[in-house]
C-alpha cells in the first residue's frame, strides 16, 4: 500500500469553484448591462458567444493539458498550420468535407509530436510547446511566403457564417465539443486517467494507469481543437492567414485559469473553461462598448487572471 492518494471523481455533487465563476460572470455582465444599455441585448449577447467560441474551442483542449499536468505553448501556430493546410486543399478542388479532415488531421499531428516529445522523450512540456510554438509557425510562414491563402469556397464559409435557430454555427459547434468533452472528463475511464496523470503520475504509473498514452492523447486533442478553431476563423474571415493564431495560448491559458484549471494539475472544468471564455469575451466586449482603449482591456484581463489564481490557490490551500 502507498499513503499517496490520487485524484479521482466523487459522487456529483455542486462544484463550487464553478459557481464561483459563474457568479464571476453575472456579476461582469450585470456591471456592463447598468454602464451600457446594448451590452445584454439579444444581438450582442449572440456576437459574444461568436466572438468567445474561437477562444473557447481552444481552451477546451488547453483545459485537458492542464489537466494532465502539461502546457500547450503552440496551440496558435499549429491553428495556422492547420488552416493553410485546410485551405490549400479547399482551392486545389478538395471536396470540402476531406478538407477539413486534413485540417483536423494536421493539427492532431501537429498535437502528436508534442505529446510524444513530454511522454516518451520526457521532455518539460513548457520547452516542447515553446519550441513547437517557433517551429509551426516558421513551417506556416515559408510554406505560405509570409501572405495569406484567399479563395476560400462560399459554401464553407456559408456554413460557418450560418445560423441553426438563431443560433451562429460556431457556438453549436464548441457546445457539442464541450458536451462531449464533460462527459470524457467525468464519465469515462479516459477522464479518471487525466485526473490521476495530473494530481499525482508516479501514483498513476503505479495503479496501472497508462501514463504515456494519456499525456499523448491530451495534446493529440489540443492540436485536433486548434485546428477546428482555425476552420472557424477561415470561415469568418475568408481567407487562412499564416500569422493566425498569435496569442491564442495566452487567452487559453488565462479562460482555462478563470474556469478553474490548476496549473497544477489534477484539477479542471468543462463547464468552468466555457465560462471563463464568455467572460473574457463579455470583458472585451464591454469595454469596447464604452470605449476603453485596448492596452486597459489589457489590464483588465490580467487582473481577473491574478484574481482567478489566486482563488484557486486558496481554495487548493483549504483542500
Amino acid at each position: 500500500m502507498t499513503d499517496t492518494a490520487i485524484p479521482t471523481r466523487t459522487a456529483p455533487r455542486i462544484n463550487l469553484r464553478d459557481a464561483g465563476t459563474f457568479f464571476g460572470l453575472v456579476l461582469i455582465f450585470a456591471v456592463f448591462a447598468v454602464l451600457n444599455p446594448v451590452f445584454l441585448t439579444a444581438p450582442n449577447l449572440i456576437n459574444i458567444l461568436q466572438q468567445s467560441s474561437i477562444n473557447a474551442c481552444i481552451a477546451l483542449g488547453m483545459t485537458f493539458v492542464i489537466i494532465s499536468g502539461g502546457i500547450d505553448l503552440s496551440v496558435g501556430p499549429t491553428a495556422a498550420v492547420s488552416a493553410i493546410v485546410g485551405a490549400t486543399l479547399m482551392i486545389a478542388g478538395v471536396p470540402i468535407t476531406l478538407a477539413v479532415a486534413g485540417a483536423i488531421a494536421t493539427g492532431m499531428a501537429c498535437g502528436l509530436f508534442n505529446g510524444a516529445l513530454v511522454a516518451i522523450a520526457g521532455l518539460q512540456p513548457f520547452i516542447v510547446t515553446l519550441g513547437a510554438l517557433s517551429l509551426y509557425r516558421a513551417l506556416a510562414l515559408i510554406f505560405t511566403g509570409g501572405n495569406p491563402i484567399f479563395g476560400i469556397p462560399p459554401e464553407f464559409r456559408s456554413a460557418i457564417n450560418g445560423l441553426v435557430l438563431g443560433v451562429p454555427v460556431p457556438v453549436i459547434i464548441v457546445a457539442i465539443i464541450a458536451a462531449i468533452l464533460w462527459v470524457v472528463l467525468n464519465r469515462s475511464p479516459l477522464g479518471e486517467y487525466i485526473l490521476a496523470v495530473g494530481g499525482n503520475p508516479e501514483a498513476a504509473r503505479i495503479a496501472g494507469v497508462p501514463v504515456a498514452r494519456t499525456k499523448i492523447i491530451v495534446y493529440v486533442l489540443s492540436g485536433g481543437l486548434a485546428a477546428v478553431a482555425a476552420l472557424i476563423l477561415t470561415g469568418r474571415l475568408g481567407a487562412a492567414d499564416p500569422t493566425m493564431g498569435n496569442l491564442w495560448e495566452l487567452d487559453a491559458i488565462a479562460a482555462a485559469a478563470i474556469g478553474g484549471a490548476s496549473l497544477m494539475g489534477g484539477k479542471g472544468s468543462v463547464v468552468g473553461t466555457l465560462m471563463g471564455a464568455v467572460i473574457l469575451g463579455g470583458l472585451r466586449n464591454g469595454l469596447t462598448l464604452m470605449n476603453v482603449q485596448a492596452f486597459y482591456q489589457l489590464l483588465a484581463t490580467g487582473i481577473i487572471i491574478l484574481v482567478a489564481m489566486l482563488i484557486d490557490r486558496a481554495t487548493r490551500g483549504r483542500a
